[in-house]
């Protein structure tokens, strides 16, 4: 998905819940948004440098330490650099979200464990 792309969708979803907001003023907040999680990702403080979004996910900044590689044409062996990365886990409504029914069902069978084998839709109306 491109930036016009993410821009267009989130301006639809905008418009259904505020009235009178321009597309510009919705890819302003967007960019604040996007600005706002780099800030923080890039701050020093270790404990600030943490971005969590209940339902969505956690964004962290883990520390790469220097490793051996190899120049993959020359076959010279080469240090690579010690770095930052940043490093998401997602949530576990994102992960149901992602995986449909099949993780919902297995959450359910795992709490329920009904004796007489009865089963549950799940609440997106999967078949079963």
């Amino acid at each position: 998905m491109t930036k016009a792309e993410l821009l267009t969708k989130v301006s639809e979803k905008v418009a259904q819940k505020v009235e009178n907001v321009s597309k510009k003023q919705v890819a302003e907040t967007v960019d604040a948004l996007f600005d706002t999680l780099k800030e923080v990702l890039c701050s020093e403080d270790e404990a600030a440098s943490r971005l969590s979004y209940p339902g969505f996910g956690t964004f962290t900044v883990k520390q790469r330490a220097e490793r051996k590689g190899r120049n993959p044409h020359t076959k010279e062996e080469i240090t690579i650099k010690a770095s930052k990365a940043v490093s998401f886990k997602a949530a576990a409504a994102l992960k149901t979200a992602l995986n449909g029914c099949e993780e919902e069902e297995k959450a359910e069978a795992k709490k329920s464990a009904k004796k007489d084998g009865e089963k549950k839709a799940c609440k997106k109306g999967c078949k079963k």
